[in-house]
């Protein structure tokens, strides 16, 4: 009987440590999750501005010398896609749901596909699914280490552009939609064509003023689109983010409700042991007593 409540009184014990750690992660998880939410706010805003300003851009000056020589670039090379994973566990079905939709997104399309993958654990679940990635980004641990992952995939992708071996870039990424709950979505970043520029010009302007463009028209357009470039990636690797912390806090919240209910059938079995335990003590008192009594008499 002792054995057997010891073995208890460790196994609760253990149920509680584990607890804490959860705990701990629960607040991490959810403490990140405002940080990303907030970025992908921010970001917004400033997203619609720039495309209001290629909107304007193109209406006035219609397709700039960058666009024209994308556009005259034949269809020849691979499709490459950027697909956002991540680096740790304990986040469900994050890594699987977005590398299924890639796997199976690619597949449709007409080209082969070239992919680099941020996350070593979305990269092993791509290589199961018979699509290995050409290159490995790590995950951002905070808002301030996205920049340096944008500029990375900007520079990867614009060598392959350059040397014809890739003619698009899609992105793929998890998106937040309410609560822990995420979708994966595909967004074509490359090449900047005749359709994304007829998609920008035909943007309805919000107010009854019309736009005009300061300075030389190229020149402004260069710069817009290098922004509306790295907001793309950024929104994309911060909505990422946030839906990683949400599926890992959702993932710690059915751990926490397990542990509890785990920690609630042993300490009601120790009870009932540990009763039993002293009832029979009591049976041995009180039969003692009985026959020490009868043989007084």
């Amino acid at each position: 009987m002792s054995d057997t409540t010891a073995s208890l009184r460790r196994k609760i014990g253990g149920a509680g440590d584990l607890q804490s750690v959860v705990r701990t992660m629960k607040a991490v998880a959810a403490s990140s999750i405002g940080q990303y939410e907030k970025s992908v706010r921010a970001l917004a805003d400033y997203y619609r501005t720039v495309e209001l300003g290629l909107s304007a851009c193109f209406r006035e000056s219609g397709p700039a010398p960058l666009i024209a020589k994308r556009k005259r670039q034949t269809a020849v090379g691979a499709i490459g896609a950027v697909v956002f994973g991540s680096d740790q566990g304990l986040v469900g079905q994050f890594n699987d749901l977005v590398a299924d939709y890639a796997v199976k997104t690619l597949a449709a399309l007409p080209a082969k596909s070239v992919v680099w993958a941020v996350g070593e654990r979305v990269h092993a679940r791509l290589a199961d699914a018979g699509l290995p990635p050409i290159g490995l980004f790590a995950v951002p641990n905070s808002v301030k280490a996205i920049t340096p992952l944008v500029g990375q995939i900007l520079v990867e992708s614009e060598m392959h552009l350059s040397q014809g071996e890739v003619t698009e870039l899609h992105l793929f990424y998890n998106r937040p939609t309410s609560g822990a709950v995420y979708a994966p979505v595909n967004q074509r970043l490359l090449p900047l064509d005749e359709t994304w520029r007829s998609k920008m010009a035909e943007l309805p302007w919000p107010t009854g003023n019309l736009p005009e463009v300061m300075g030389g028209g190229t020149a402004t357009l260069r710069a817009l689109i290098r922004e509306y470039l790295f907001v793309s990636l950024f929104r994309a690797c911060a909505e990422s983010l946030a839906s990683e912390n949400g599926s890992r806090l959702a993932a710690m919240q059915r751990a926490d409700k397990n542990i509890d209910e785990s920690l609630e059938d042993l300490n009601r079995t120790f009870h009932r042991l540990r009763q039993s335990g002293i009832d029979e003590e009591l049976f041995d008192v009180v039969s003692g007593f009985e026959a020490l009594s009868g043989e007084e008499k």
